[in-house]
């Protein structure tokens, strides 16, 4: 993901993961979501493994990361067990992450100020692995310049506020976007953003210049399950006809 001239996107197959969950099945599978992502022109698949596994779990990491040609951005928590998790996965990049398990989505970035003395060892033993580190924050000036104080590869500007804000905020809130990504950018850092983008606010974040990937997840994952329902619904009901006109043809 770093091609800076066309913006790349990165699909979060998360809430796949979390209809599969809902009923305990084995479907639908991230694997094959993710793998459809790459036929439909994604660029790289995020996977955020929580502590609580709500959604993904350690197979799908594993089996995502060997059996999807795409880069994997493994989202985790700054705890031991996920660094030991991302060692032995290796995917492209990891986005360190604030985590509260009570929480629906993760709210608002990490904060590097507070946490950089233990950010640097930990974003240090990343690298070591050849492992590329982002730090997801608040498009905020101070926390731009932390995340490269500590070490950081790339930053994820975090996009929520934006998305969430009224109408006469958002564009108090797009210059806060486009500010940060310009200050991450004269850094030498990569700047990539995400969180509650969907099909009518991301415009304006795309035509951003410093970005390079946007990781977008929950907002494809709801069109999805609406543009492909006629299909789902109709492939279904052909099956059932057809089943009981041979069941029928058997009878005569």
């Amino acid at each position: 993901m770093s091609d800076h001239h066309i913006l790349q996107l990165g699909v979060n197959v998360d809430h796949i993961a979390t209809l599969r969950q809902a009923r305990g099945t084995n479907y639908p599978d991230p694997l094959q979501a993710a793998d459809i992502a790459r036929q439909a022109g994604a660029d790289g698949v995020t996977v955020h493994l929580r502590e609580d596994r709500r959604h993904i779990q350690d197979y799908d990491v594993f089996g995502i990361r060997e059996g999807v040609n795409l880069p994997m951005n493994f989202e985790m928590a700054v705890t031991q067990e996920m660094l030991q998790i991302a060692k032995q996965v290796k995917p492209h990049e990891c986005c360190l992450v604030p985590e509260k398990r009570e929480e629906l989505t993760t709210e608002g970035g990490l904060n590097v100020i507070d946490q950089l003395s233990d950010l640097k060892p930990f974003i240090a033993e990343l690298k070591e692995q050849a492992i590329l580190v982002s730090l997801f924050i608040d498009p905020d000036e101070a926390q731009i310049q932390a995340s490269n104080e500590a070490g950081a590869d790339i930053v994820e500007l975090h996009t929520g506020t934006y998305a969430d804000c009224s109408a006469d905020q958002q564009l108090s809130e797009l210059e806060r976007v486009q500010h940060g990504a310009r200050v991450a950018h004269s850094l030498g850092l990569q700047v990539n953003a995400g969180h509650g983008l969907h099909y009518q606010n991301v415009t304006a974040i795309a035509e951003i210049p410093e970005l390079v990937c946007l990781n977008i997840g929950h907002s494809i994952v709801a069109r999805a399950s609406m543009t492909g329902f006629y299909e789902a619904v109709f492939a279904m009901k052909q099956i059932m006809i057809g089943a009981r006109l041979e069941s029928e043809g058997e009878g005569t």
